[in-house]
């Protein structure tokens, strides 16, 4: 019963936090989701606030980040009609290059930052540096996923302060993508800017009306047998379980496993039952919506109660250092923006480089937004580039693989290797781009239809 009633505060805190985006102008101009508002509602009254929430209620929200983080990783290919590797790579090719660029400079940069300035200035673990990459292109929901490896290797606080790097990275996308945009808008580097038509005032209250309203699923099982959100969680279930039964594999092979999280191995167990599901005609009963409202519940909850469960003293006695690999990170990721971008896309550089900002800086949603906001007719064809690079960047970095072992790989290799391997990963891909004829060292700025 005590988990029943913690669950219901929360739930109680997601209603509030919707009442507050829906009527608060500024919260509505930076987009921020309700789940954010909520969770740094409930901190502000919680333990390290005003002390209104006791801690047995605490003590059951704590998990529900590590628990759902599987749930959201799992669900991800699953239901989606996964295409051939060279359809993959003739879209998005060049966006995939251009986004290991960036997700592992965040790594190189702030590993770089961490260890010529905020060792010797305040004595920072190595893997301060991680936090960046995980924050930023991760998201709260991957910050959430790695709290338990970071404290497997000595850095108890780095859980918090990626999801404090998250939150500030939504932020950042927002609003510094906003002002890249009024730019790009004086300087003419949009293409289809003409018929830019705004945002709808539902999109932004998060309020639909009837008009505009829409089916969030399809049956694809008749409930009298299962029921269809039951049918596709249970199928979400087995993503996961495969990827527990990998993760007991390695852990069995080799120790240092024991610190590697599970939610890139579900990830996995998703894409092998999709795989499966499409060569035995299993999919047709998979109903996409579905797996995302499942995926869009289980994170909902995830950010609240993470959000509201940081530790904020930790926060604050780091919030130096914190500040200074922030502001480090952003600087990095407008340099992609505004200087790499036009070189390593010779068309449409900057409705892909603006895209490519605000799911680096924060998440996909608030990249396809900013694309959104330059391209509404998505007569560019960087929603397709960006949809095909992400089904193979996401296995890896923004809370694959790579993202996962980057706390390991600090610890055991060294942060001066582990900076090595981020700039070896970097040159690669770059070099990669430019032998496929993708990069320019003469762009043009200016747009041309």
């Amino acid at each position: 019963m005590e988990f029943l009633h913690s669950f219901c505060v929360l739930s109680i805190f997601l209603i509030i936090g919707k009442v507050l985006r829906a009527n608060i102008k500024i919260l509505q101009i930076l987009f921020l989701p309700s789940a954010i508002v909520a969770g740094f509602l409930a901190m502000a009254v919680g333990p390290y606030g005003i002390g209104l929430i006791p801690d047995w209620i605490i003590s059951h929200w704590t998990p529900l980040p590590g628990v759902l983080i599987n749930v959201v990783f799992a669900s991800l290919f699953l239901g989606v009609k996964i295409p051939g590797i060279k359809p993959i790579w003739s879209y998005g090719g060049s966006q995939l290059c251009f986004g290991v660029v960036a997700g592992m400079g965040q790594y190189f940069v702030s590993l770089l930052t961490t260890v010529l300035l905020l060792m010797p200035l305040f004595g920072v673990h190595p893997t301060f540096g991680c936090i960046t990459e995980i924050g930023f292109s991760g998201g709260h929901g991957t910050a959430a996923g790695m709290k338990g490896v970071f404290k497997k290797y000595g850095f108890e606080e780095g859980g918090d302060l990626a999801l404090m790097s998250a939150t500030v990275g939504v932020i950042s996308a927002v609003v510094i993508g906003m002002i890249l945009i009024n730019i790009a808008i004086r300087k003419d580097y949009c293409t289809y800017l003409s018929e830019k038509r705004g945002i709808p005032s539902y999109k932004k209250k998060g309020l639909i009306p009837e008009p505009d309203r829409f089916s969030i699923a399809t049956a694809t099982v008749a409930s009298e047998a299962i029921e269809p959100l039951t049918f596709h969680f249970s199928i979400i279930a087995v993503a996961i379980t495969l990827g527990w039964a990998m993760l007991s594999g390695l852990q069995f092979l080799h120790q240092e496993f024991d610190k590697f999280p599970l939610f890139p191995l579900a990830m996995i167990g998703g894409l092998i039952v999709q795989k499966f599901s499409l060569r035995t005609g299993i999919d047709k009963y998979y109903d996409k919506s579905t797996f995302d409202r499942i995926l869009g519940f289980a994170l909902d909850i995830l950010v609240i109660s993470a959000i509201a469960t940081i530790k904020l003293d930790v926060f604050l006695e780091n919030v130096l250092p914190f500040g200074i690999l922030m502001i480090f990170g952003i600087l990095w990721m407008v340099f992609c923006a505004v200087f790499l971008a036009p070189r390593m896309f010779r068309k449409y550089w900057f409705e892909r480089g603006i895209t490519e900002f605000g799911m680096q800086t924060g998440v996909t949603a608030i990249g396809l937004f900013l694309l959104r906001v330059v391209d509404p007719l998505y007569r560019t064809d960087t929603a397709k580039a960006f949809g095909f690079k992400q089904m193979i960047y996401e296995p890896f970095l923004g809370g694959g693989f790579i993202t996962a072992f980057a706390p390991m790989l600090v610890s055991i290799l060294g942060i001066w290797q582990s900076i090595g391997v981020a700039f070896l990963f970097m040159a690669v891909f770059f070099i990669i781009s430019l032998s496929s004829g993708w990069v320019t060292f003469k762009p043009d700025f200016r747009a041309g239809e």
